[in-house]
Order: C-alpha cells, then structure tokens, then sequence
C-alpha cells in the first residue's frame, strides 16, 4: 500500500461507504460552523470533503493550518448528508481520524479556491499557485491530451518521429532569432530555431520518408493575444511524394478528429475543408484569416459607382481608389444611430466615413436619394439585397483590411456569429512575393522555401509580384492554425528565387548551405505544415489569451518573472564568451 494514500481525491464514491481509507493533497478550502469543521482536500485528481469532529483532538489543530498546507488524513468513507451532484465525489465524505501536516502554506499571494482578479503580473509570478487553479490546471491536462492524440494520428497515418536540433545557424526566416554565444568557436553564434524547416527537409533528402515531430520553436517577437514572446510549439510534418492535397488529406484527417474529439459540444466542419485563395480571401473577408462563423461577404462596389450619382464614391472610384460592399441581411428597418457609429468608425480610421443604403418599411434610406429607379434596381441585384435588408459602402487606397475589420465588428452587431462550431478552411495561392510598402523591395511573402507556381519559368518571364506559391495556411474561427508549402527542393530554382529577393548565392551558400548542398544529390519532391499546438488548445478551450494554456509563458515583456529571467550574468561567464556589454546610457 501506498505510504501517503489508498486513494486520490477524485476517486471514492457511494460504493466506498464504509472502508477505511487515506488521502493527501492540499488544503483547498476551510469551513467552520462551530461543531464540525469541514476541509476540501484536493490533489491532481480532484475534490474530497473531510470532516472534524469540535470533540476530537484535531479540530484545534485544523483551525492553525492554513489553507494550501499540504496534509494527510486517514478516516472512514461515510454518506454525505447534503449530497453535491456537482462533484464526482459528492456523495461521500472522510469523518478523519488521523491528520498529518506535511508542509505548511505561508499567507498566500494569489488565491488558488475561486478565481480572484489578481494582476497577471502576480498570477504569473506565482504561476506555481495559478497553475493549482482548476481552470488552468484543466487546461495544461487538456494540452497534453491533445498532444497525445495528434501523437497516435500522426504514427497511425505511417509517420515517424524524430527530434531536431536545438542549436543551429542563424537565417533570414522573417522573424528575429534567439543568438547563443558558442564558448569554443570565439565571436560566432547559434540561434534557437525558428522552425525546424531545413532539417525537416534534410530529413526527406535522407530518405526518410515521413516526419512529424512536436516541435518547440524560438522567435524573438512581439506578443498578442494568441501568440507568446519567446517560444512556442508546433505539430511539425513533413513528406515526400507529395502534392499539397495529399498534406491536406493528413491534416484534415488529424486537425479534424482532435477538433470533433475535444470540441465539447460544438459542430466542426468535415472534411475536405473548404479552399479560398488568397485573392478571393482578401476581397470576400478582407482577411487572409477569415472568420467563416460570420455569414457576411464583401463585395467589389468599385464599377457600380460609375456615374452612379453619389458623387463622393463616383470620385473615388475616378481617382483609382476601391470601394466595397458589405450586404446586412434583416438590417434595413436598424435605426439611422447603427449606421451613425459605423461611419464615425470609419471616420476614425481614416476612410473617411461609411454610407449605407436600406430598404426599409418606409422606404429606401441613406444615399439611396441619389439613385435614379434603374439604379436601385441595379444595386439590388448586384450587392443581392432584398427588401429589409441594408448595404453598406466603404472606400480608400488601401480598403480590404479595413473592410475585414468592419465586416467583422458588422456580424457582431448583429450577432450573426456561430459561437458553437469550428469554421475551418484552406487559404492557398498565397503570392510568392510582396513588396515592401516602405522601400519598395521585392520579399517573400510566406514562406522562402516554397515552391513557386510554373517553377523556373515563372521565375525567369512574370512580373515577381504575379508569381504565386504552393504555400497554404490552415484557418480555424479567425485564427491563423497552420502553415505550410510543397517546398522548393532544386537548387537552380531556389538561387534565382534568393536572387529575385536580393540575396546572391554567396548568402544562400552562407546561410542554407548544408540545405541546398544535399539538393545537390537527390532531393524527392516533398511537402509539409506545422499546426500550432498553443492556438489549436486555446482555440478548443475558447481561452482569450494564449498564456492560459502554457504551463510557464512569459509575460507580455518577454520576461518569466516566476524565474526572473532573463537576467544578468557573472563577468566571468562574458569572459568565458568572449562577449563585452554595451548598454545604452540611462536617460536621465
């Protein structure tokens, strides 16, 4: 037997009335009424009610001990008199015989019974107390049961996994790398891995065949609501032989089951998920995520306004700027202040202001006065009103994503959300390359590994910015889930790709040398993706902010303030390094 117990707190029930047993955990809760003195003990597994006795020796001793004190108790199962029905255990309860105190709780900085308001700064600091919270302890269990599931899928569907290196060379990935100091090589660094993309691919040259890994991934990048500073973990794959349906048919089938496994209730999208290129994604959703839980789709308005006989977008759509339209089902009877605060919206961000045409009861309202009856008709048919309805126009140089934005804070407002499923779909055709708003430069888009649409030809004879990539993100709810590419794996294709870029061969050599050195000998064509483990958690849990489904994140400064890092180090550690510091001067 068990030297601390003979059962978890989560374990007895009506059958275990009447045994003798012992229990041990944490202090969760106290309850006093004067002459019983009622403790929830609780551990991994769940909740026990205990009971003292005011006559027994331990009911003084149980009113000194703080609440989180671990402790052990032996005593008999006996039937609760008020049952609870919300705990597993709510039928019995301990009448305690024996107390041990294994180690006292001091005054506690963050409350773990209940949720308290604490600043995240301290819940974070203390994250050892928050991480004893049910939700949050919840949610890290439910973490690992997704990654145990995305672990038997993957080797159910043939794939085998491997563990990729930690300390590799720096590369120009999009995003800042991680640098440690090498102590033996003076003056030459590693990065931490942004992704283990080239050696995935390495993996496929080396005749691997099938890889997945769960991969811990290091960026040193700003943080938001769904992304962590500093590292995060993905489910990494990749295949060769492939095209890239052949990598959906794998992640539909493994992102699908883990989706309808842990969706709690809510509906999920069979697959094959829907596709939209990334044109159309801008256009319809003004997003390169879009939120299929919202029925609403944008509409080029740009050729109705042509001498329409509204003035302002006839203007501008002369002046080459783009005017959208986003039609409101049941809208047209919404009073003049909901259109109001849209237009003052859009004020606000610079375009200028909203218009709005709605077919009301009473009529036709807003700009709709300026419209002759062909007009009206035509407006019907091309934005596909209909009476009740309303549409709304917008415009500017640069509207899509300001259109996204609108046509999401619209569907909220009309609260044409489905809250209770998972919206999944496919982005593809991403363009190979962008230019960069602020110098003009040709970048890649997405990913610099990727295949371009027409290979070498398409290199060699299109306008870079026309190019487009087998490159494709998965999408869930708004949420950007996944991201891959059939990869570029001929080393004549992949210098002239870095050349349009602006990187010459030496770079490409300096910086991908052992990649595109094994192309050299025999590459299979090959594919991959990598969906994020923290979002799919968050995601499935519904959780607002990313941290809550992280055992110890960082804080939005990119500092763990559980272990004070990061921190300074030892002068003798530099020397060893070979490092000196410069710091900025202090302002004073």
């Amino acid at each position: 037997m068990n030297e601390y117990r003979t059962h978890t707190c989560g374990q007895l029930r009506a059958e275990n009335i009447g045994q003798k047993v012992k229990l041990a955990g944490w202090i969760h809760r106290k309850r006093n009424l004067g002459n019983l003195c009622f403790v929830d003990l609780r551990d991994h597994y769940g909740l026990t009610q205990c009971v003292v006795d005011s006559t027994s020796d331990l009911f003084e001793q149980l009113q000194d001990i703080r609440v989180e004190s671990v402790i052990g108790i032996e005593g008999e199962v006996v039937a609760r008199e008020s049952v609870n029905k919300n705990m597993p255990t709510g039928d019995v309860e301990i009448k305690v015989s024996a107390l041990t105190v294994y180690s006292n709780a001091d005054v506690l900085p963050v409350q773990v019974f209940g949720e308290g308001n604490e600043p995240e700064e301290l819940r974070l600091k203390y994250r050892f107390l928050d991480l004893r919270r049910e939700r949050i302890h919840n949610n890290i269990m439910l973490r690992s049961k997704v990654i145990a599931e995305m672990r038997r899928l993957m080797i159910e569907q043939g794939f085998t996994e491997f563990q990729t290196p930690i300390l590799t060379a720096s590369s120009p990935e999009g995003a800042r790398d991680f640098l440690v100091p090498s102590r033996l090589n003076p003056g030459k660094f590693y990065a931490l891995p942004q992704a283990p993309q080239q050696f995935k691919q390495l993996l496929m040259v080396s005749g691997f065949d099938k890889y997945f890994q769960i991969a811990p991934c290091f960026r040193d990048e700003d943080p938001r609501a769904d992304r962590s500073p500093g590292e995060f973990y993905q489910l990494d794959m990749e295949m060769s032989f492939v095209t890239q349906e052949d990598v959906f048919k794998v992640i539909e089938h493994t992102m699908g089951t883990i989706f309808k496994e842990f969706a709690n209730g809510k509906t999920v999208d069979e697959a094959p998920f829907k596709r939209i290129a990334f044109r159309e994604a801008m256009l319809k959703y003004g997003s390169d995520k879009p939120d299929l839980r919202n029925p609403l789709e944008i509409a080029d308005a740009t050729p109705f306004f042509n001498n329409s006989g509204f003035g302002v977008y006839d203007e501008k759509a002369k002046n080459g700027e783009q005017i959208r339209a986003i039609r409101l089902p049941n809208a047209g009877n919404k009073p003049r202040s909901f259109f109001d605060k849209f237009d003052a919206f859009a004020k606000e961000e610079g375009f200028g202001g909203m218009a709005y045409v709605a077919f009301a009861d009473g009529g036709a309202k807003g700009i709709a006065k300026f419209f002759d009856e062909s007009k009206m008709a035509e407006l019907k048919q091309t934005f596909g009103a209909n009476d009740g309805d309303a549409v709304v126009f917008m415009g500017g140089k640069k509207i899509n994503k300001f259109a996204g934005v609108v046509r999401n804070k619209l569907g909220e407002a009309l609260e044409l959300f489905d809250k209770n499923a998972f919206k999944l779909c496919w982005v593809v055709d991403f363009p190979f390359y962008e230019e960069n708003e602020e110098t003009g430069a040709v970048e890649f888009s997405h990913n610099p590994f990727s295949m371009p649409q027409g290979g070498l030809e398409a290199l060699n004879n299109k306008n870079p910015l026309d190019i487009l990539a087998y490159q494709y993100d998965l999408v869930c709810n708004g949420v950007e889930l996944a991201s891959g590419a059939v990869r570029n794996h001929s080393p004549e294709i992949m210098y002239r790709a870095f050349e349009i870029a602006g990187y010459d061969h030496s770079v490409v050599d300096s910086k991908f040398g052992g990649m595109i050195n094994a192309f050299k000998f025999g590459a299979p064509p090959h594919a991959g993706c990598a969906p994020g483990v923290d979002r799919t958690v968050m995601l499935l849990l519904d959780e607002p902010i990313i941290r809550d489904v992280i055992l110890f994140p960082l804080n939005g400064k990119a500092q763990d303030l559980m272990m004070q890092a990061p921190n300074y180090v030892t002068d003798e550690q530099l020397k060893d390094l070979h490092i000196k510091i410069d710091l900025p001067e202090e302002k004073a």
